[in-house]
């Protein structure tokens, strides 16, 4: 009977030392991006694809990669409807640049508009295996400001901000009707 006591106590011991593994989930939400969904002009209901958009960050001369699995000389570019950006998790603001029609062979049909956004942001911690992640808060007096560096007119007719609070990616974060 000690014998079986002592044994059950080694193996109750021995299983409270066992430790959770420290590896983050793949699934754990990370610092998420800024989403941002497009929709026809004259629709406003209508989600509509933005043709061989490229987005560029500021002082950057590649685009955001969009698809991995593509040739090098459409990887940076999409035909969403919906886009996911990073911001910058170490100042207050982040411009872009988003190019209409990237890849045309007619220069007149290429058309960049500038967006610059103001936010905070704040670490919180997410877990121990995955440490901290930065949510962001848009500027709610100005969020964002738009220009037109070749003077080509915008191609962004209105921007709208659904939720000043990127926290999630699962949520739409700016409405662009073009």
């Amino acid at each position: 009977m000690k014998k079986i006591i002592a044994l059950l106590l080694v193996f109750t011991f021995g299983l409270s030392s066992c430790e959770k593994d420290d590896i983050c989930d793949a699934n754990t939400p990370t610092t998420p991006r800024l989403v941002i969904s497009f929709y026809e002009f004259s629709e406003p209901t209508k989600p509509r694809n933005v043709n061989n958009l490229m987005v560029i960050g500021e002082t950057k001369t590649e685009g955001i990669i969009f698809n991995e699995t593509v040739t090098d000389t459409t990887r940076f570019v999409t035909n969403a409807s919906t886009i996911s950006i990073p911001l910058k998790t170490d100042t207050l603001t982040t411009t872009y640049r988003f190019i209409y029609n990237s890849l045309s062979t007619n220069p007149a049909a290429i058309n960049t508009d500038v967006l610059k956004f103001d936010y905070t942001h704040q670490n919180v911690y997410v877990s121990r295996a995955c440490g901290f992640k930065t949510t962001f808060t848009l500027d709610a007096a100005k969020p964002f400001e738009q220009t037109d560096p070749a003077g080509d007119g915008l191609w962004m007719q209105q921007i709208f901000v659904k939720t000043l609070n990127v926290e999630f990616e699962d949520e739409t974060h700016i409405e662009v009707y073009f």
